[in-house]
């Protein structure tokens, strides 16, 4: 596994049109891989945007090492930055029960609805920042993790952005609306094993169009 940063110039004609549409940022991520594996169980490719006033991160977690040559000279700096990749097989391993992390999650939160009659049941998106953190917290225990309280006693979850994109998947079909929100807090490490699978397989719906990447660091002291 290897996880990916590369800096997209949002002052670019091709990162505009990469960044208006998570189908095309879609296709532009999977082009990195000569032989992109996306399936939906197990190990995949995921993505993420972190926007910054002023500074747009890709980041990315692959089964295999990308080449962002094609990504730079669309739109990022092709002279100065092409990406950076390091392996993370081993920083997954090293994770153990009671580990703290910072964590950074882009997720779109749904709920399933039974349908009348016992048909299949039909998926909504959770709309207000409340209904959002409580699919989180609800989240957090399936995928190996605790929300863990700040030292200072502050919310161990900060809904940091929140928004809704509508694109197409092509001529012929219908737009697509896909809500999301961004998580920022601290983690504790309950089931090692679960976490690892959802920080390689993803967290919730729309892994294709940019959510489900969930990436740690160091809490800051």
């Amino acid at each position: 596994m290897f996880l990916s940063r590369i800096q997209i110039n949002p002052l670019r004609r091709g990162a505009q049109r990469l960044l208006a549409s998570p189908q095309r940022m879609h296709a532009a991520v999977l082009s990195a891989f000569p032989d992109p594996l996306v399936g939906t169980d197990g190990p995949r490719i995921l993505w993420r945007l972190d926007e910054e006033p002023h500074r747009v991160f890709l980041y990315v977690v692959s089964p295999q090492e990308p080449d962002f040559v094609h990504l730079a000279e669309q739109a990022g700096w092709p002279r100065t930055e092409q990406g950076l990749t390091r392996p993370y097989s081993a920083f997954l391993e090293s994770l153990a029960p009671d580990q703290v992390w910072a964590f950074r999650l882009k997720a779109s939160p749904v709920r399933y609805l039974p349908a009348p009659g016992g048909g299949r049941a039909r998926r909504t998106v959770h709309v207000t920042a409340a209904q959002q953190e409580a699919w989180l917290v609800e989240k957090s225990a399936s995928i190996g993790g605790a929300l863990a309280p700040l030292q200072d006693g502050g919310p161990s979850l900060q809904l940091t952005r929140r928004g809704t994109d509508v694109f197409s998947k092509g001529t012929s079909s219908s737009p697509v609306t896909l809500g999301w929100a961004q998580f920022d807090g601290l983690v504790r490490v309950v089931d090692a094993d679960a976490l690892r699978a959802a920080l390689v397989g993803g967290i919730g719906p729309g892994k294709a169009y940019g959510c489900g990447l969930m990436t740690l660091a160091r809490p800051k002291v």
